[in-house]
């Protein structure tokens, strides 16, 4: 796991990191009991560096806001809390998802597990479950790990999981998603490259990224380390007002993101969990942001539009 020195997960110690960066909210400590803060260092650090820091800072500092009991806003809105499904959720044809971790480096108030990742459930169950699904039925083609973020596991446990996954021939490819190369890509080490480049299946890393300020020189090496080890590299990002809710903010980020080696993949409409309100943009709003982003980027700059529904077997483009 993380070791203490990596993150913040303190307020009271929050102002020694942010140095010189001007916050515009008072971090609730309200709000960091009903979801714990935690912010890694480097992060901080992108904040404190960039001319644009509140809008990282927004998405890891907690607010008042969050306490509000809005209409709309459930706790787990997509259903898929790990204690009833052993860590597998299985919504897409062809596709199986297992949360290998309920740990991230970092916790972004708007994530839509943010109720569950307190809630681990161990390896072993979740590797049973696993094994228990594939010898049931062979159609299965991809294996996607998430969580919390899988890299924040070890180096091992990563290549167990890759190892593990190259025993099914039916298995034609590995998607991992995951925000460590923007929260703390000092861990995308040498040796974490050498166990993706070592994966019998070929990689898709879906990178979560938000801003273009997030995509700094040591996540852009960190980036091209992946790379170098033969992974595919994506990015999704969640619309969230106050971040990115702006033609600007997104191009620059779509702009940044194909510099740093990756294909513009999925913008989604905040998923509606509890404490998250304040973050979500209008659609009609949204579909404004993207048509000026189709005008202004060539199309496969622009990401597509989605949002999840509950109960359907894949993303729907927002319309």
């Amino acid at each position: 796991g993380l070791m203490p020195a990596d993150a913040c997960s303190s307020l009271d110690a929050l102002p020694e990191h942010l140095d010189g960066c001007t916050v515009d909210c008072v971090p609730s400590r309200q709000a960091a009991d009903e979801f714990s803060f935690l912010a890694p260092l480097s992060y901080l650090r992108k904040a404190r560096n960039s001319e644009d820091g509140e809008a990282l800072l927004r998405q890891v500092l907690p607010r008042a806001e969050e306490l509000l009991d809005v209409p709309g806003f459930s706790r787990d809105p997509l259903l898929e809390s790990p204690q009833e499904n052993d860590g597998l959720i299985e919504k897409y044809p062809g596709r199986l998802l297992l949360m290998v971790t309920q740990a991230c480096s970092g916790h972004c108030r708007f994530c839509f597990r943010r109720h569950f990742l307190d809630t681990p459930i161990g390896t072993g169950r979740i590797m049973a479950a696993f094994r228990e699904r594939m010898a049931r039925k062979g159609d299965i083609s991809e294996l996607i790990l998430s969580g919390g973020d899988p890299l924040v596991l070890s180096d091992r446990r990563i290549e167990a999981w890759l190892q593990l996954a190259g025993e099914y021939p039916q298995l034609q490819r590995i998607r991992i998603h995951t925000r460590e190369p923007v929260f703390s890509p000092e861990r995308i080490t040498p040796g974490r490259a050498d166990v993706i480049s070592a994966s019998p299946l070929p990689v898709i890393m879906v990178v979560h990224v938000n801003h273009a300020a997030e995509l700094d020189a040591e996540t852009a090496e960190a980036l091209a380390r992946l790379k170098r080890a033969g992974a595919m590299l994506l990015t999704q990002t969640v619309l969230l007002r106050g971040v990115n809710d702006s033609a600007d903010r997104l191009a620059d980020l779509s702009e940044r993101a194909v510099e740093c080696g990756m294909v513009p993949y999925y913008l989604h409409q905040l998923d509606r969990v509890a404490g998250a309100a304040h973050f979500e943009v209008p659609r009609e709003k949204g579909l404004e942001i993207v048509e000026k982003l189709r005008t202004r980027l060539p199309g496969y700059m622009v990401p597509r539009f989605v949002e999840e529904v509950t109960g359907e077997a894949g993303k729907r483009p927002v319309a």
